[in-house]
């Protein structure tokens, strides 16, 4: 994989321990961390963010271990503290804590890491070294349950009680309460059309109405697990389909706000690949926790997450599959604020795309052609607050986007005037919130309705401007989701 020239990292600096944050610790006053968190997050909904604050969080702040929120978390302080800046809240100047020695791993990424999906992140640091244990070797408390519920269980197993037949697909099972027979070749390529099922209807409606349909076929997968195959081959496609099938459904949830439930969905994968070696699934793994991580708020997990799904993924061949994966990584170097770190990836993942589709291209990366590549670093443009460049980009997603990716197409066009919204063209905004509107009776997706809520405050101060006000109307009309 081509690498991008950067400067050679600096020695390692000794940190200094964190100073507690005493103004932050004021504002929240008689309220518990936990009452705060909750106002921190009731704040966020009102100007269309989604962060991922409780109380651990809220404690990392006032010990000084977040020395500077990502943007996210400073437009939320903001909007609950009016007139305060970053420095009033007793967060260090961002410029302070912005640099270059993360970019480092880019090149030279160290041997060791924890995983990703359950390291701390967005420590007191600006830049912090990775924890140095190897994620081959070290299991925590989560993972070593989803290891024991998932693949270690015995006995008794009966397909019938957790049937496919929500989504319209069944495995041919014994009678309900007698022990499954052992499982063939049949049942894997039925658990690998339930994967191919779900990502199908995804692309249509969205994950909103799908994402407790898919919890039967998920237990089908498991049942199955226990009940073991006839042979090896068909054992390692069950493991590899329950892993795929747990990130499906995992991806239902976060697509669908549900960032719990995806996290724990995508450890379960992660936890599969590990057992089995299949590097496959695991960097498939790797590369939905990286997203999740972004969109929760978490930028430097991203990007660990992303860098480790390249580690792993760099023996499977495929251009494409390390293109998206350094596009994930752009979208880390994003959330960060590092601009050249992210374009340094986008350039990276323009170039592995440009050599083209390949046999090892896995199956799963059927939705990845140039729309998303464009709406993808679209999102980084966002991020970065480079709203004219993000609303290019997003435009051409649309345009590019293939007609049966519905969900696709709603999401691009709610970026894009989110995009414009906040570029100053509330017109053009207003025009493309409306074709959002209008695809919102084929698609379910909590992550396209909180985009255009967030557009439509955005938009409120321009009501005036033509075609603002009857936007406005429609959307304030639309049914709110529980």
């Amino acid at each position: 994989m081509a690498s991008s020239k950067v400067t050679p990292s600096q020695p390692a600096q000794h940190h200094r321990p964190p100073r507690p944050n005493l103004a932050f610790r004021e504002l929240r006053g008689q309220r518990s961390p936990a009452e705060f968190a909750a106002a921190v997050r009731r704040a966020a909904r009102e100007i269309g963010e989604r962060v991922s604050c409780d109380a651990r969080y809220v404690g990392r702040v006032e010990a000084g271990e977040i020395r500077c929120p990502n943007y996210a978390y400073e437009r939320v302080f903001l909007h609950m503290f009016p007139g305060r800046t970053l420095t009033d809240l007793g967060f260090a100047p961002r410029s302070s804590v912005r640099g270059r020695g993360a970019r480092a791993t880019e090149v030279t990424p160290p041997a060791r890491i924890t995983s990703p999906a359950y390291a701390a992140v967005e420590t007191w640091g600006a830049y912090e070294p990775y924890d140095t244990q190897d994620p081959y070797e070290t299991y925590d408390h989560e993972e070593s349950d989803v290891l024991r519920r998932a693949f270690m269980t015995g006995g008794g197993a009966t397909v019938a009680a957790a049937s496919l037949g929500p989504i319209g697909l069944a495995f041919d099972a014994a009678a309900a309460g007698r022990p499954v027979r052992r499982v063939g070749a049949g049942d894997a390529d039925a658990l690998e059309e339930a994967v191919r099922r779900i990502r199908l209807l995804d692309d249509r409606h969205g994950a909103d109405g799908l994402y407790r349909r898919a919890a039967a076929p998920l237990r089908a997968a498991y049942a199955l697990l226990d009940a073991g195959a006839t042979r090896q081959t068909t054992a390692d496609r069950l493991h590899s389909g329950a892993g795929e099938l747990a990130i499906s459904v995992g991806w239902l949830a976060h697509d669908s706000g549900r960032f719990d439930d995806a996290r724990s969905h995508y450890a379960e994968a992660l936890a599969a690949a590990r057992m089995t070696g299949d590097s496959a699934l695991e960097s498939h793994a790797f590369c939905n926790t990286a997203f999740l991580a972004r969109d929760a708020g978490r930028p430097r997990e991203a990007l660990r997450a992303a860098q480790a799904a390249q580690r792993v993924g760099r023996s499977l061949g495929s251009a494409r599959l390390m293109s998206l994966l350094a596009l994930r990584e752009a979208g880390g170097w994003a959330g960060l604020a590092d601009r050249t770190g992210c374009e340094q990836a986008l350039a990276r993942a323009q170039a592995l795309y440009e050599r083209g589709p390949s046999d090892a291209d896995p199956e799963w990366m059927s939705f990845y052609g140039e729309a998303e590549l464009e709406g993808l670093e679209a999102q980084c443009w966002s991020t970065l607050g480079d709203w004219p460049r993000a609303a290019r980009h997003a435009l051409r997603a649309a345009q590019l986007q293939d007609p049966h990716f519905t969900r696709n197409i709603a999401l691009y066009t709610a970026e894009l005037a989110d995009d414009l919204a906040r570029g100053g063209r509330p017109d053009e905004a207003a025009s493309a919130g409306m074709r959002v509107l209008d695809l919102l009776g084929q698609v379910q997706s909590s992550r396209v309705q909180s985009m255009l809520a967030g557009t439509a405050r955005v938009l409120l101060p321009h009501r005036r401007a033509s075609g603002v006000s009857t936007f406005l109307e429609r959307h304030a009309g639309l049914p709110r989701s529980a």
